[in-house]
């Protein structure tokens, strides 16, 4: 009897995942996906702590404490943090997919190969694997994303880097295999340990080559990782609710990173073993290159006169929690009766949908809110682009400089003639490491507070 309710409950709780990530693809119906989410997660613990074979509930009252002095807090954290957050959730999921493999293994082994079949042990090593490597890559990811000191901004690179890298996933595969093939060996438990630590080295080495600016991308990679760790624990455990909800997470940040390898024209492979993101110093060409700037009196008269004004949301904007003035120009221009919208590039900021989430938090109506796809063939009838805080993605080199770290990548077009207003703090080099050629574009101002 409790066996098929149980089954029931995990049925339900599947079918509202499902639902979650599909009222989650637009605006309007993303807080029903979100609750829908919760609902799941909440049906998951419940209908598995009625089990019967569940007997320490008092760890599991302090487990559930524990989330939330850790979860409440990190719930509050500003907007801008949204994407250290991201990484810290997938650095939890990774620790708890490698910490029941590694219980389940050392629990098992005692009780003789019977015990650890090939196809389990193939389960239990994915799941330590794909585990610990998203666990200490997403808090690589975190620590950069968070600006600590002691972890590297800029990618870190030495000679024969990513054959060394291959070298250890190597060592670890093969230790994984030898375990398989012998998993009642008595030197085994210690091959398993040694599995566990070139995990976390290993993740700790695929992500400091890593620039800024593939952030976005590496967090739904790593988002990934941590959803086929969870199907693994799935098989592990015997649990189909596991396996769906794990599939689900690890299908959807692969499409997810996919999509935004593809806006960027680069692979995974590029994105992961490239580098992107170090400062490339360009040749002099002994002239000096002077930028247009603008005071914002003269960059609102360019705004009152135009019918159609697009708006270019970068990380900058994010930075300086502007989305708030944003809207109050946006409100200020819909009074004029000047049309506005928001162009939205799909790795804007430092992890996907960062704009959209920003932006609804200034209850920017998301009518308003165009992808880039959408966006760039109405861009010849655009009278002023607005860029805010953006960078990499109206970057012309993108198309015009094959030498540039981000030739090919997708960028906003504006047709020539049409005024382009930046709000940029700084003109250096940005996370690509590639100067805005475009500040040098006679039809380009830059506004300044």
């Amino acid at each position: 009897m409790m066996y098929g309710i149980s089954q029931f409950g995990y049925l339900v709780a599947s079918a509202l995942f499902i639902f979650a990530l599909h009222w989650m693809n637009t605006p309007a119906t993303a807080r029903r996906g979100v609750y829908a989410g919760v609902a799941g997660t909440a049906m998951a613990v419940i209908v598995t702590w009625a089990e019967p074979s569940v007997i320490h509930h008092v760890w599991i009252i302090l487990a559930i404490v524990a989330g939330f002095i850790v979860g409440v807090p990190l719930s509050r954290v500003p907007l801008t943090a949204v994407p250290q957050r991201t990484a810290l959730s997938h650095a939890f999921g990774g620790a708890a997919a490698g910490l029941v493999g590694t219980a389940e293994f050392y629990l098992r082994v005692g009780e003789g190969a019977a015990a650890l079949s090939p196809f389990r042990m193939v389960a239990l090593i994915a799941e330590v694997l794909l585990g610990y490597l998203t666990l200490t890559g997403s808090l690589m990811a975190a620590g950069k994303l968070q600006e600590i000191k002691w972890v590297p901004q800029r990618p870190v690179t030495y000679p024969f880097q990513n054959l060394s890298n291959l070298l250890l996933f190597g060592s670890g595969v093969a230790l994984a295999i030898a375990i398989t093939l012998h998993p009642a060996a008595s030197w085994a438990p210690v091959a398993f340990a040694g599995v566990i630590v070139l995990s976390l080295l290993f993740g700790i080495l695929l992500i400091i080559p890593i620039g800024g600016a593939d952030m976005p991308t590496v967090i739904a990679i790593l988002n990934s990782y941590a959803g086929l760790s969870a199907v693994a624990m799935g098989f592990v455990l015997d649990n189909k609710l596991l396996i769906t909800a794990g599939a689900l997470d690890g299908s959807s940040g692969l499409i997810l990173a996919i999509i935004m390898c593809k806006a960027m024209n680069r692979s995974f492979t590029n994105v992961l073993f490239g580098a992107f993101g170090q400062v490339k110093h360009t040749k002099a060409t002994g002239e000096e290159q002077i930028y247009k700037s603008e005071t914002p009196e003269g960059a609102a008269q360019v705004l009152d006169q135009a019918n159609l004004v697009v708006i270019i949301p970068g990380y900058g904007m994010a930075v300086a929690q502007a989305q708030h003035k944003v809207r109050e120009l946006y409100d200020q221009l819909k009074k004029r009766g000047i049309t506005v919208k928001f162009a939205i590039h799909p790795v804007a900021g430092r992890m996907p949908g960062h704009m959209n989430v920003l932006l609804a938090e200034a209850d920017i109506p998301y009518t308003d809110l165009v992808e880039m796809d959408e966006i760039n063939p109405d861009m010849p009838q655009v009278d002023v682009a607005l860029v805010v805080g953006a960078n990499d993605v109206v970057n012309p080199a993108a198309r015009t400089d094959k030498t540039s770290p981000i030739y090919g990548h997708a960028d906003h077009r504006r047709r020539q003639g049409a005024e382009c207003v930046r709000h940029q703090a700084k003109q250096e080099p940005r996370v690509c490491g590639h100067r805005q050629p475009a500040l040098f574009l006679g039809s380009h101002m830059d506004a300044v507070r």
